[in-house]
């Protein structure tokens, strides 16, 4: 949610020593104009425009470095059942791909799939590096742009079927019809919500798919025991202020209805961590309350976490056609699509 208004924030920050284990950095850096775009086609240009862009965000990586250092030096992430100290980002906006490979790590993959709506591009979303290593889902996201880049770059994937995508505006009307018409059966792996509105209401009415692990977006301005949300709107969108989402501890009280135990939050305090409560066990911190678990706005420390060069549809195919035995399309036979280093 944050993370999409920060991802083009450049700038070189001034030192700055380590904050305190419970400081939150909730306001943006200040923002300079980006590195001018390539000419098409120009390779070097483009090359040289993504070293610079890479160099400009260095301040920011290592004041954003520092304070997840400290964060992590905090005694209570020390107990090996929490989960903050396992992110890290391949293709996720900041750790949550770590932060999933752990849970399942823990609880087991049975069916290796996936349903995610407000998947964006497929470039940055918390499914995609589950794409690239074989699992099939569903994408849905209302944007065109979106929805247009997915068909360009996936389009092996999606001709097999074993990506499908639709391009929708998400209501609690729809949303179940939409995951059921998917026919990935009664039981997901994963479903990932970021819809950054009402995703309170489409969990809520989400009721033909039974996901083993949930990951789902919270807005950490109302912190536990303060059980807020938004008023539904079917024709909500974001507009960058705090009238939007629900708090930790709403979720939390949705998801025990629902038969789900919150198991852990990312640091920057964007999403939440639920697992099917039969799964649970003793794998995961106790007492798996919002209180014990929460972890406030720091949307600034989306800077810590790099997935290495810019991310590219191509990878992600080759990746889940290696995982597949089929053959690897080249970049000139698949469409790529590409994306530049955020950070």
């Amino acid at each position: 949610m944050i993370g999409k208004l920060l991802s083009h924030v450049l700038g070189p920050a001034p030192a700055a020593a380590a904050p305190a284990p419970d400081q939150s950095l909730d306001s943006a850096p200040a923002s300079v104009p980006p590195p001018p775009a390539a000419v098409p086609g120009d390779q070097k240009a483009e090359f040289q425009r993504i070293k610079a862009y890479e160099h400009s965000s260095a301040g920011l990586w290592l004041m954003a470095q520092q304070m997840l250092q400290a964060l992590l030096a905090d005694p209570r992430h020390a107990d090996p059942r929490r989960l903050e100290r396992h992110g890290w980002k391949a293709y996720s906006q900041n750790d949550e791909d770590g932060i999933l490979q752990e849970i399942f790590r823990r609880i087991g993959v049975r069916h290796r799939s996936f349903v995610e709506f407000g998947c964006d591009d497929g470039l940055e979303n918390n499914t995609a590096y589950l794409l690239a290593q074989g699992w099939r889902g569903l994408w849905i996201d209302g944007a065109e742009y979106n929805a247009n880049m997915i068909r360009q770059g996936f389009a092996l994937l999606l001709e097999r079927g074993h990506l499908q995508m639709r391009q929708e505006f998400i209501t609690r009307d729809n949303i179940d019809g939409l995951i059921a018409a998917a026919g990935l059966g009664a039981e997901i792996d994963l479903l990932s919500i970021d819809v950054d509105g009402n995703d309170y209401y489409l969990w809520e009415a989400i009721g033909c798919v039974t996901a083993r692990v949930v990951v789902i977006e919270y807005n950490a301005k109302f912190r536990p025991p303060v059980d807020w949300r938004m008023a539904y709107t079917p024709d909500h969108i974001w507009a960058g202020y705090d009238a939007v989402g629900c708090s930790l501890s709403a979720l939390e009280r949705l998801g025990k209805a629902k038969g789900y135990c919150l198991v852990g939050c990312n640091l920057t305090g964007a999403n939440a961590f639920f697992v099917r409560e039969d799964l649970v066990g003793d794998l995961f911190a106790a007492p798996a309350s919002a209180e014990h678990l929460f972890q406030p706005p720091r949307y600034d420390l989306i800077y810590a976490y790099r997935g290495g060069h810019g991310a590219s549809s191509l990878a992600i195919v080759q990746g889940a056609c290696a995982a597949l035995d089929i053959a690897m399309p080249t970049a000139a036979e698949s469409g790529s699509l590409v994306k530049s280093p955020r950070r």
